[in-house]
């Protein structure tokens, strides 16, 4: 992780959210869940951005979205038992109606299929975080994780994620993450179910006094 990156971080605003919702768009373009969801190349970007739009209110209220001054990437997080949407936040998606009604059967059984895999147990719920293709690779994404990874560390509280490209499987290993299970969407790609344990250590040297290793 870059110092100059991680020293950054912060809280999105609300006036923030348009930005940050191309910057996910251009992120999730090329992503196999998001072009099984908009199949449709010419338009998915400007689905894409309708629909962080719509994700990053839903979780507003939870205060749990970083990005950094650049506005070059974000997280958006959920705190435990509060991973599913309620009625006011699913309201919200109703823009998205027409462009999912053609696929509409299989889109609505892949998210209650998603759904009925989440873990019960206790956790802080990863659900988007993404960095603009131009700065890919450059520990920003890694710098939008750590408020929350410390945060679980420092409560003993687990994380989860869903990851929907194999090749960021090593990337979420490197911060504690393990595949639980491998699922297939219905005529549609794989989805990598991943979860993190706190880490104990960390926890434990902080309250002895100790630095701990990052």
């Amino acid at each position: 992780m870059h110092i100059g990156t991680s020293a950054s971080v912060r809280k999105a605003r609300p006036e923030e959210f348009g930005a940050l919702a191309e910057v996910l768009a251009r992120a999730f373009y090329d992503d196999p869940v998001t072009a099984w969801f908009y199949p449709d190349a010419r338009r998915r970007l400007r689905h894409g951005r309708r629909f962080f739009a719509i994700r990053l209110r839903q979780l507003a209220g939870h205060g749990l979205i970083f990005t950094n001054d650049e506005r070059s990437g974000a997280a958006l997080w959920a705190p435990p038992g509060h991973w599913r949407e309620d009625f006011r936040q699913s309201l919200r998606m109703l823009p998205m109606l027409p462009i999912l009604l053609p696929h509409i059967v299989r889109s609505t059984r892949a998210v209650l299929e998603i759904e009925r895999r989440h873990p019960v147990a206790p956790h802080y719920y990863l659900s988007v975080v993404g960095t603009d293709p131009e700065k890919q690779g450059g520990g920003i994404a890694s710098a939008l994780l750590a408020p929350i990874l410390h945060r679980c560390d420092e409560t003993g509280t687990a994380a989860y994620l869903e990851s929907s490209k194999e090749s960021n499987l090593s990337f979420y290993a490197r911060h504690g993450f393990a595949v639980r299970e491998r699922i297939e969407l219905p005529a549609g790609p794989p989805l990598w179910l991943m979860w993190r344990e706190p880490d104990h250590h960390r926890r434990a040297g902080r309250r002895g006094g100790c630095s701990a290793a990052r």
